[in-house]
Protein backbone atom coordinates (compact mmCIF):
# COMPACT_ATOMS: atom_id res chain seq x y z
CA UNK A 1 0.00 0.00 0.00
CA UNK A 2 1.16 3.52 -0.77
CA UNK A 3 2.06 5.21 2.56
CA UNK A 4 -0.36 7.94 3.61
CA UNK A 5 1.22 11.27 4.47
CA UNK A 6 -1.89 13.02 5.77
CA UNK A 7 -1.53 12.28 9.44
CA UNK A 8 0.89 13.28 12.20
CA UNK A 9 1.76 11.29 15.31
CA UNK A 10 -0.93 13.27 17.19
CA UNK A 11 -3.48 12.23 14.58
CA UNK A 12 -2.54 8.57 14.99
CA UNK A 13 -2.82 8.75 18.79
CA UNK A 14 -6.30 10.17 18.33
CA UNK A 15 -7.05 7.33 15.91
CA UNK A 16 -6.31 4.76 18.62
CA UNK A 17 -8.88 6.36 20.92
CA UNK A 18 -11.45 6.52 18.12
CA UNK A 19 -10.77 2.89 17.18
CA UNK A 20 -11.34 1.74 20.76
CA UNK A 21 -14.54 3.76 21.04
CA UNK A 22 -16.13 2.31 17.91
CA UNK A 23 -15.00 -1.23 18.68
CA UNK A 24 -16.29 -1.11 22.28
CA UNK A 25 -19.26 1.23 22.23
CA UNK A 26 -20.67 0.74 18.72
CA UNK A 27 -19.74 -2.52 16.96
CA UNK A 28 -21.19 -4.95 19.57
CA UNK A 29 -24.58 -3.23 19.56
CA UNK A 30 -25.05 -2.18 15.96
CA UNK A 31 -27.10 -5.25 15.02
CA UNK A 32 -29.67 -4.41 17.70
CA UNK A 33 -29.74 -0.76 16.62
CA UNK A 34 -30.49 -1.82 13.06
CA UNK A 35 -33.52 -3.71 14.29
CA UNK A 36 -34.85 -0.71 16.25
CA UNK A 37 -34.01 1.77 13.50
CA UNK A 38 -31.85 4.18 15.51
CA UNK A 39 -28.87 4.44 17.82
CA UNK A 40 -29.58 5.41 21.45
CA UNK A 41 -29.13 8.98 22.60
CA UNK A 42 -26.76 7.65 25.25
CA UNK A 43 -24.25 6.92 22.49
CA UNK A 44 -24.27 10.58 21.51
CA UNK A 45 -23.54 11.55 25.11
CA UNK A 46 -20.69 9.04 25.29
CA UNK A 47 -19.23 10.43 22.06
CA UNK A 48 -19.53 13.92 23.50
CA UNK A 49 -17.73 12.87 26.67
CA UNK A 50 -14.88 11.49 24.58
CA UNK A 51 -14.60 14.71 22.60
CA UNK A 52 -15.64 13.03 19.35
CA UNK A 53 -18.39 15.52 18.44
CA UNK A 54 -17.75 18.92 16.84
CA UNK A 55 -14.01 18.29 16.99
CA UNK A 56 -13.26 21.10 14.53
CA UNK A 57 -15.31 23.71 16.38
CA UNK A 58 -13.34 26.34 18.36
CA UNK A 59 -12.87 25.66 22.11
CA UNK A 60 -14.91 28.73 23.03
CA UNK A 61 -17.94 26.95 21.54
CA UNK A 62 -17.27 23.59 23.17
CA UNK A 63 -15.19 22.02 20.41
CA UNK A 64 -11.58 20.90 20.37
CA UNK A 65 -10.34 23.30 17.70
CA UNK A 66 -8.81 20.44 15.70
CA UNK A 67 -8.30 20.24 11.95
CA UNK A 68 -10.58 18.38 9.54
CA UNK A 69 -8.24 15.40 9.45
CA UNK A 70 -9.45 14.43 12.92
CA UNK A 71 -12.97 14.22 11.51
CA UNK A 72 -11.62 12.05 8.71
CA UNK A 73 -10.14 9.68 11.29
CA UNK A 74 -13.47 9.39 13.10
CA UNK A 75 -15.28 8.61 9.86
CA UNK A 76 -12.70 6.02 8.86
CA UNK A 77 -12.78 4.22 12.22
CA UNK A 78 -16.58 4.19 12.23
CA UNK A 79 -16.59 2.74 8.72
CA UNK A 80 -14.08 0.05 9.67
CA UNK A 81 -16.63 -1.52 12.05
CA UNK A 82 -19.39 -1.36 9.39
CA UNK A 83 -21.38 1.09 11.53
CA UNK A 84 -23.54 3.29 9.34
CA UNK A 85 -25.98 4.15 12.13
CA UNK A 86 -24.35 6.97 14.13
CA UNK A 87 -24.91 10.25 12.29
CA UNK A 88 -21.90 11.90 13.91
CA UNK A 89 -20.33 13.15 10.68
CA UNK A 90 -23.43 15.01 9.54
CA UNK A 91 -23.86 16.54 12.99
CA UNK A 92 -20.19 17.53 13.34
CA UNK A 93 -19.03 18.32 9.83
CA UNK A 94 -22.16 19.53 8.06
CA UNK A 95 -24.61 21.04 10.56
CA UNK A 96 -22.13 22.61 13.01
CA UNK A 97 -20.06 24.38 10.30
CA UNK A 98 -23.16 26.19 9.02
CA UNK A 99 -23.70 27.64 12.47
CA UNK A 100 -20.01 28.47 12.92
CA UNK A 101 -19.60 30.12 9.52
CA UNK A 102 -22.90 31.98 9.22
CA UNK A 103 -24.38 32.16 12.70
CA UNK A 104 -24.46 35.08 15.07
CA UNK A 105 -22.39 35.01 18.24
CA UNK A 106 -25.60 34.31 20.17
CA UNK A 107 -26.44 31.36 17.91
CA UNK A 108 -22.94 29.90 18.21
CA UNK A 109 -22.97 30.09 22.00
CA UNK A 110 -26.49 28.72 22.22
CA UNK A 111 -26.20 25.70 19.93
CA UNK A 112 -22.61 24.59 19.42
CA UNK A 113 -21.66 23.74 23.06
CA UNK A 114 -24.67 21.44 23.45
CA UNK A 115 -23.95 19.86 20.07
CA UNK A 116 -20.39 19.19 21.24
CA UNK A 117 -21.60 17.36 24.35
CA UNK A 118 -24.23 15.37 22.44
CA UNK A 119 -27.07 16.90 24.43
CA UNK A 120 -28.49 18.38 21.23
CA UNK A 121 -28.43 16.45 17.95
CA UNK A 122 -28.30 18.41 14.72
CA UNK A 123 -29.84 17.78 11.28
CA UNK A 124 -30.20 19.69 8.05
CA UNK A 125 -33.41 19.61 6.01
CA UNK A 126 -32.91 20.23 2.30
CA UNK A 127 -34.69 17.48 0.35
CA UNK A 128 -38.44 17.49 -0.20
CA UNK A 129 -40.83 14.80 -1.49
CA UNK A 130 -41.10 16.58 -4.84
CA UNK A 131 -37.53 17.82 -5.16
CA UNK A 132 -34.26 15.96 -4.75
CA UNK A 133 -31.08 17.59 -5.98
CA UNK A 134 -33.03 20.57 -7.38
CA UNK A 135 -32.67 22.85 -4.37
CA UNK A 136 -33.99 25.85 -6.29
CA UNK A 137 -37.27 23.99 -6.74
CA UNK A 138 -38.11 23.59 -3.05
CA UNK A 139 -41.66 24.42 -1.97
CA UNK A 140 -41.13 25.00 1.76
CA UNK A 141 -41.75 28.66 2.61
CA UNK A 142 -40.83 30.91 5.51
CA UNK A 143 -42.73 34.18 5.23
CA UNK A 144 -41.70 36.92 7.59
CA UNK A 145 -44.36 38.45 9.80
CA UNK A 146 -43.04 41.01 12.25
CA UNK A 147 -40.33 39.46 14.39
CA UNK A 148 -40.90 35.87 13.22
CA UNK A 149 -41.08 33.66 10.15
CA UNK A 150 -44.10 31.44 9.45
CA UNK A 151 -42.66 28.16 8.20
CA UNK A 152 -44.68 25.69 6.11
CA UNK A 153 -43.55 22.62 4.20
CA UNK A 154 -42.39 19.01 4.25
CA UNK A 155 -38.84 17.63 4.19
CA UNK A 156 -37.85 14.02 3.64
CA UNK A 157 -34.85 11.66 3.91
CA UNK A 158 -33.54 13.67 6.87
CA UNK A 159 -30.59 11.99 8.58
CA UNK A 160 -30.71 12.42 12.39
CA UNK A 161 -34.24 13.69 11.82
CA UNK A 162 -36.02 11.49 14.35
CA UNK A 163 -33.55 12.37 17.14
CA UNK A 164 -33.00 15.97 16.04
CA UNK A 165 -33.06 18.76 18.60
CA UNK A 166 -32.17 21.45 16.09
CA UNK A 167 -32.69 21.42 12.33
CA UNK A 168 -31.31 23.82 9.74
CA UNK A 169 -34.25 24.17 7.37
CA UNK A 170 -33.82 25.31 3.78
CA UNK A 171 -36.85 27.44 2.89
CA UNK A 172 -37.97 30.16 0.52
CA UNK A 173 -38.35 33.49 2.27
CA UNK A 174 -39.21 35.05 -1.10
CA UNK A 175 -40.87 32.46 -3.37
CA UNK A 176 -40.61 34.79 -6.38
CA UNK A 177 -36.83 35.11 -6.37
CA UNK A 178 -35.67 31.58 -7.19
CA UNK A 179 -32.25 30.83 -5.70
CA UNK A 180 -32.00 34.42 -4.42
CA UNK A 181 -35.11 33.83 -2.29
CA UNK A 182 -33.72 30.87 -0.33
CA UNK A 183 -32.77 31.26 3.33
CA UNK A 184 -31.70 29.01 6.20
CA UNK A 185 -33.59 28.88 9.51
CA UNK A 186 -32.68 27.10 12.74
CA UNK A 187 -35.77 25.23 13.96
CA UNK A 188 -35.81 23.74 17.44
CA UNK A 189 -37.55 20.56 18.53
CA UNK A 190 -40.70 21.45 20.45
CA UNK A 191 -41.66 24.47 18.37
CA UNK A 192 -45.42 24.37 17.85
CA UNK A 193 -46.31 22.97 14.44
CA UNK A 194 -43.00 21.12 14.00
CA UNK A 195 -43.58 17.36 13.93
CA UNK A 196 -41.59 14.31 12.89
CA UNK A 197 -42.79 11.39 10.82
CA UNK A 198 -42.00 7.75 11.47
CA UNK A 199 -38.51 6.42 10.78
CA UNK A 200 -38.20 5.49 7.12
CA UNK A 201 -37.49 1.85 6.27
CA UNK A 202 -34.44 1.89 3.99
CA UNK A 203 -32.53 -0.67 1.94
CA UNK A 204 -29.41 0.02 3.98
CA UNK A 205 -28.20 2.26 6.80
CA UNK A 206 -30.90 0.67 8.89
CA UNK A 207 -29.66 2.03 12.23
CA UNK A 208 -29.73 5.61 11.01
CA UNK A 209 -32.82 7.53 12.17
CA UNK A 210 -33.98 8.92 8.81
CA UNK A 211 -37.46 10.43 8.71
CA UNK A 212 -39.79 13.07 7.27
CA UNK A 213 -40.22 16.45 8.97
CA UNK A 214 -43.42 18.48 8.85
CA UNK A 215 -43.78 22.22 9.38
CA UNK A 216 -47.31 23.56 9.82
CA UNK A 217 -47.34 27.31 10.49
CA UNK A 218 -44.28 27.01 12.71
CA UNK A 219 -43.43 30.39 14.23
CA UNK A 220 -39.65 30.68 14.00
CA UNK A 221 -38.13 33.75 15.71
CA UNK A 222 -36.39 36.07 13.27
CA UNK A 223 -33.26 35.71 15.39
CA UNK A 224 -33.11 32.07 14.22
CA UNK A 225 -32.33 33.17 10.66
CA UNK A 226 -28.89 31.81 9.78
CA UNK A 227 -26.81 34.48 8.09
CA UNK A 228 -28.58 36.86 5.74
CA UNK A 229 -32.03 36.48 4.25
CA UNK A 230 -31.81 35.32 0.63
CA UNK A 231 -28.22 34.07 1.00
CA UNK A 232 -29.13 30.48 1.82
CA UNK A 233 -28.43 29.04 -1.62
CA UNK A 234 -24.98 30.63 -1.66
CA UNK A 235 -24.25 29.17 1.79
CA UNK A 236 -25.29 25.72 0.58
CA UNK A 237 -22.99 25.92 -2.44
CA UNK A 238 -20.09 26.92 -0.19
CA UNK A 239 -20.59 24.07 2.27
CA UNK A 240 -21.56 21.22 -0.07
CA UNK A 241 -17.98 20.47 -1.25
CA UNK A 242 -17.07 19.37 2.30
CA UNK A 243 -20.19 17.21 2.48
CA UNK A 244 -19.27 15.55 -0.81
CA UNK A 245 -15.74 14.92 0.38
CA UNK A 246 -17.16 13.23 3.50
CA UNK A 247 -19.01 10.82 1.21
CA UNK A 248 -15.77 10.04 -0.62
CA UNK A 249 -13.92 9.47 2.67
CA UNK A 250 -16.52 6.93 3.78
CA UNK A 251 -16.59 5.30 0.35
CA UNK A 252 -12.84 4.88 0.20
CA UNK A 253 -12.62 3.38 3.67
CA UNK A 254 -15.59 1.09 3.00
CA UNK A 255 -13.83 -0.33 -0.04
CA UNK A 256 -10.54 -0.77 1.83
CA UNK A 257 -12.24 -2.50 4.78
CA UNK A 258 -14.32 -4.82 2.61
CA UNK A 259 -11.25 -5.70 0.53
CA UNK A 260 -9.22 -6.56 3.64
CA UNK A 261 -11.98 -8.76 5.05
CA UNK A 262 -12.66 -10.45 1.70
CA UNK A 263 -8.99 -11.36 1.26
CA UNK A 264 -9.11 -13.04 4.67
CA UNK A 265 -12.38 -14.81 3.81
CA UNK A 266 -11.07 -16.18 0.50
CA UNK A 267 -7.99 -17.57 2.22
CA UNK A 268 -10.16 -19.45 4.72
CA UNK A 269 -13.07 -20.54 2.50
CA UNK A 270 -12.49 -23.85 0.71
CA UNK A 271 -13.86 -24.93 -2.67
CA UNK A 272 -12.81 -27.89 -4.82
CA UNK A 273 -10.28 -28.85 -2.17
CA UNK A 274 -8.40 -25.57 -1.89
CA UNK A 275 -8.86 -22.00 -0.64
CA UNK A 276 -10.86 -19.74 -2.96
CA UNK A 277 -7.89 -17.36 -2.92
CA UNK A 278 -5.83 -19.94 -4.82
CA UNK A 279 -8.00 -19.64 -7.91
CA UNK A 280 -6.58 -17.27 -10.50
CA UNK A 281 -9.93 -15.53 -11.00
CA UNK A 282 -10.06 -14.67 -7.30
CA UNK A 283 -6.50 -13.37 -7.14
CA UNK A 284 -6.87 -11.32 -10.30
CA UNK A 285 -10.14 -9.78 -9.12
CA UNK A 286 -8.64 -8.89 -5.76
CA UNK A 287 -5.60 -7.40 -7.50
CA UNK A 288 -7.86 -5.21 -9.65
CA UNK A 289 -9.80 -4.01 -6.64
CA UNK A 290 -6.64 -3.38 -4.63
CA UNK A 291 -5.41 -1.12 -7.43
CA UNK A 292 -8.72 0.76 -7.59
CA UNK A 293 -8.74 1.33 -3.84
CA UNK A 294 -5.20 2.71 -4.03
CA UNK A 295 -6.29 5.14 -6.72
CA UNK A 296 -9.35 6.25 -4.75
CA UNK A 297 -7.26 6.69 -1.60
CA UNK A 298 -4.69 8.93 -3.31
CA UNK A 299 -7.38 11.14 -4.89
CA UNK A 300 -9.41 11.40 -1.69
CA UNK A 301 -6.36 12.16 0.45
CA UNK A 302 -5.31 14.89 -1.94
CA UNK A 303 -8.78 16.44 -1.70
CA UNK A 304 -8.57 16.29 2.11
CA UNK A 305 -5.31 18.23 1.95
CA UNK A 306 -6.87 20.78 -0.41
CA UNK A 307 -9.85 21.22 1.91
CA UNK A 308 -7.56 21.82 4.88
CA UNK A 309 -5.72 24.41 2.77
CA UNK A 310 -9.10 25.96 1.81
CA UNK A 311 -8.35 25.20 -1.83
CA UNK A 312 -10.84 22.41 -2.62
CA UNK A 313 -12.96 23.49 -5.60
CA UNK A 314 -16.61 22.63 -6.21
CA UNK A 315 -15.82 20.54 -9.27
CA UNK A 316 -12.90 18.67 -7.65
CA UNK A 317 -15.11 17.74 -4.69
CA UNK A 318 -17.83 16.66 -7.12
CA UNK A 319 -15.34 14.55 -9.11
CA UNK A 320 -14.10 12.85 -5.95
CA UNK A 321 -17.63 12.06 -4.80
CA UNK A 322 -18.62 10.85 -8.28
CA UNK A 323 -15.67 8.55 -8.85
CA UNK A 324 -15.44 7.10 -5.34
CA UNK A 325 -19.16 6.42 -4.89
CA UNK A 326 -19.44 4.81 -8.34
CA UNK A 327 -16.34 2.75 -7.62
CA UNK A 328 -17.60 1.82 -4.15
CA UNK A 329 -20.82 0.31 -5.49
CA UNK A 330 -18.99 -1.65 -8.20
CA UNK A 331 -16.16 -2.85 -5.96
CA UNK A 332 -18.35 -4.05 -3.09
CA UNK A 333 -20.62 -5.85 -5.54
CA UNK A 334 -17.59 -7.66 -6.99
CA UNK A 335 -16.31 -8.53 -3.51
CA UNK A 336 -19.71 -9.86 -2.49
CA UNK A 337 -19.58 -12.23 -5.49
CA UNK A 338 -16.52 -13.93 -3.97
CA UNK A 339 -18.59 -14.90 -0.94
CA UNK A 340 -21.08 -16.82 -3.08
CA UNK A 341 -24.45 -17.34 -1.41
CA UNK A 342 -23.11 -16.19 1.94
CA UNK A 343 -22.59 -12.73 0.49
CA UNK A 344 -26.36 -12.40 0.24
CA UNK A 345 -26.93 -13.24 3.91
CA UNK A 346 -27.49 -10.28 6.24
CA UNK A 347 -25.33 -11.85 8.96
CA UNK A 348 -22.29 -11.28 6.75
CA UNK A 349 -20.87 -7.78 6.90
CA UNK A 350 -20.32 -7.65 3.15
CA UNK A 351 -24.11 -7.80 2.65
CA UNK A 352 -24.58 -4.77 4.89
CA UNK A 353 -21.78 -2.90 3.17
CA UNK A 354 -23.45 -3.66 -0.17
CA UNK A 355 -26.80 -2.27 1.01
CA UNK A 356 -25.23 0.75 2.70
CA UNK A 357 -23.14 1.69 -0.33
CA UNK A 358 -25.97 2.31 -2.78
CA UNK A 359 -27.12 5.62 -1.30
CA UNK A 360 -23.64 7.10 -1.73
CA UNK A 361 -24.46 7.80 -5.40
CA UNK A 362 -27.67 9.59 -4.38
CA UNK A 363 -27.24 11.84 -1.35
CA UNK A 364 -25.06 14.91 -1.26
CA UNK A 365 -26.36 15.58 -4.76
CA UNK A 366 -26.87 12.69 -7.18
CA UNK A 367 -23.94 11.61 -9.33
CA UNK A 368 -25.77 12.97 -12.34
CA UNK A 369 -25.66 16.40 -10.67
CA UNK A 370 -21.95 15.87 -9.99
CA UNK A 371 -21.40 15.41 -13.72
CA UNK A 372 -23.33 18.59 -14.39
CA UNK A 373 -21.18 20.55 -11.92
CA UNK A 374 -17.95 19.18 -13.35
CA UNK A 375 -18.96 19.80 -16.95
CA UNK A 376 -19.56 23.52 -16.33
CA UNK A 377 -15.83 24.10 -15.95
CA UNK A 378 -14.66 21.92 -18.82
Amino acid sequence: MIPRTLFTEEHELFRQSAKQFFEREVAPYHDAWEKQGHVPRELWLKAGEMGFLCVTMPPEYGGAGLDFKYSVILMEEQTKVYASGPGFALHTDIVAPYILHYGTELQKKKYLPKMATGEWIGAIAMTEPGTGSDLQGIKTTAIKQGDKYILNGVKTFITNGWHSDIVIVVAKTDPNQGAAGISLLIVENGMKGFTKGKKLQKIGMKAQDTCELFFDNVEVPAENLLGFEGAGFMYLMQELPQERLLIAVVGTEAMATCLKDTIQYTKERQAFGKPIFNFQNTRFKLAEIHSKVQMARVFTDRCIDLLCEKKLSVDDAAACKLLVSDMQCTVIDELLQLYGGYGYIWDYKIARAYADSRVQKIYGGTNEIMKELISRNL
